[in-house]
């Protein structure tokens, strides 16, 4: 009788194109690294099959912190990528992926003239690429940057182009993260260079005082056929010691996108906003923030607020909604405007709520991230709180004399999300209740399991003055 069980390893019979596509998915120091594994896989040069290579060098384990420090890359990880793309014809890989510190490694022109060949490969199939350097800058020189396959492209860091032309007629997705070294002329070739761009990811994480100037990309985009723009700038540059650098970086951000569909926009405000030919975009998510050590308040967003109006989803931070009320000159009108989402934050006060609500004569749905924010005396009547100051009683008095925004509101639809049924919300959801005429659906998410029966209970005893809104959705 004949075991059920086999020993016979099933896996090494597979053709070398099987093993190959299996090895794509795992990190290329492992694919390597499954020679050991038996005289099948060592005769055999599977990595000619591989169609992923993924490197990254914090994999690497040093055996002392010297070494680190004195080269800044290990010398046997350059050795291991330099003998690992021997062996990989270029002409074969699909996704390219390619993370480190920098050292030594920055000066091996094997590697580079690998990846650029594999980019000029006239039969090549590469459509993505991936390169970080953590430390120090690495410049790719080319007098033509092309490839007639590649569709998404990433540079991070310490990675950057001197190119007199480029030419990327598949490319669809561009990443430039934090990428400092990239001037404005070789920005412009690359971008340029892309004619069927439609993704344009841009962010800066890494001002110091070192190094205090933002990547030009941060301030300047310019594209015929970008549909989907995410940029985001985390760090303010220059100071309050240095005046007329400040105001230097941060005068204009210019944006001309006519194909543009979808923005993400994050950023310190800036004395002057350019945003031009945007008649197609549908929808905006703004966090602009103010400048904390600037007296008085820098920045005008009344230009991006005009740029933006056609638009039919809007999202706005915490920060942008003192940034619109200190620093918007004059609202416009959003006649296309049907949803409208608000982050709130206990240190962020809704000052600007009734002159944004007022400005929505098509509004459809509401949403809320939070209800609690920071009581001011200028929040309106589109809020429930009420200062605790001697002006209590006179602003009262002249809250009784204007009409409401809510009453003229047109929201059909109003969502909160994260509740959680303190005081102030509950007194902020019986003054949306009690004066959103036209609602219809209400929904309420993120109540505490805890406290799910209590909440719910002081919730559906509101008073509802629309009659077409006859219950409380839970969600």
């Amino acid at each position: 009788m004949r075991s059920c069980c086999s020993s016979r390893d099933r896996i090494s019979d597979l053709p070398d194109e099987i093993l190959g596509k299996i090895l794509s998915f795992v990190p290329t120091k492992v694919a390597v690294s499954t020679s050991v594994l038996s005289k099948r896989w060592k005769m055999s040069n599977l990595l000619a099959h591989v169609d992923t290579l993924s490197f990254d060098e914090s994999m690497v384990v040093y055996p002392n912190e010297d070494e680190e420090a004195e080269s800044g890359s290990s010398d046997r990880f350059l050795e291991f990528l330099d003998k690992t793309l021997r062996n990989c014809p270029t002409k074969m890989i699909k996704k390219f992926s390619l993370s480190h510190r920098g050292g030594r490694f920055t000066k091996s022109p094997a590697v580079y003239a690998w990846i650029l060949s594999a980019m000029e490969e006239e039969e090549s199939l590469l459509e993505q690429v991936h390169l970080e350097c953590t430390r120090i800058e690495v410049s790719l020189e080319r007098k033509l940057l092309r490839s007639n396959t590649l569709v998404k492209l990433t540079l991070s860091r310490e990675y950057c182009l001197e190119v007199d032309r480029v030419f990327l007629p598949a490319l669809k997705s561009l990443s430039l993260l934090t990428v400092g070294g990239l001037d404005y002329n070789n920005y412009r070739h690359l971008i340029k260079g892309c004619p069927v761009l439609e993704e344009l990811f841009i962010t800066d994480i890494g001002a110091d005082a070192v190094d205090p100037y933002p990547p030009c990309c941060t301030a300047s985009v310019k594209s015929a056929s970008i549909k989907r723009l995410v940029v985001s700038v985390d760090m303010p540059y220059g100071g309050p010691r240095n005046e007329h650098s400040f105001r230097d970086l941060h005068y204009q951000s210019y944006v001309k996108a006519p194909s543009l569909v979808y923005l993400d926009y994050s950023s310190h405000v800036f004395m002057n906003y350019r945003f031009l030919d945007l008649d197609s975009l549908l929808q905006v998510r703004l966090d602009l923030k103010l400048w904390d050590h600037h007296k008085p308040i820098y920045g005008d967003v009344t230009n991006l607020a005009a740029g933006i109006t056609n638009i039919t989803t809007l999202h706005l931070s915490p920060d942008s909604l003192e940034a619109f009320h200190f620093c918007c000159k004059s609202m416009p009108v959003f006649k296309n405007l049907l949803n409208l989402s608000i982050q709130s934050n206990k240190k962020k006060g809704w000052q600007v709520m009734p002159l944004l609500l007022n400005s929505c004569p098509n509004l459809h749905t509401l949403v809320f991230k939070g209800l609690v924010h920071r009581v001011t005396d200028k929040c309106g009547d589109a809020c429930a709180c009420t200062p605790n100051n001697k002006h209590n009683k006179k602003m009262k008095k002249k809250k009784s004399k204007v009409i409401s925004c809510l009453w003229t509101c047109p929201v059909k639809v109003l969502e909160i999300v994260e509740y959680g049924g303190s005081f102030q919300e509950l007194k902020q959801m019986r003054h949306f209740l009690g004066n959103l005429e036209c609602l219809e659906t209400v929904r309420v998410g993120g109540i505490d399991a805890d406290n799910t029966i209590f909440l719910r209970a002081n919730l559906l005893s509101l008073p509802i003055v629309s009659s077409n809104c006859n219950n409380i959705h839970f969600i």
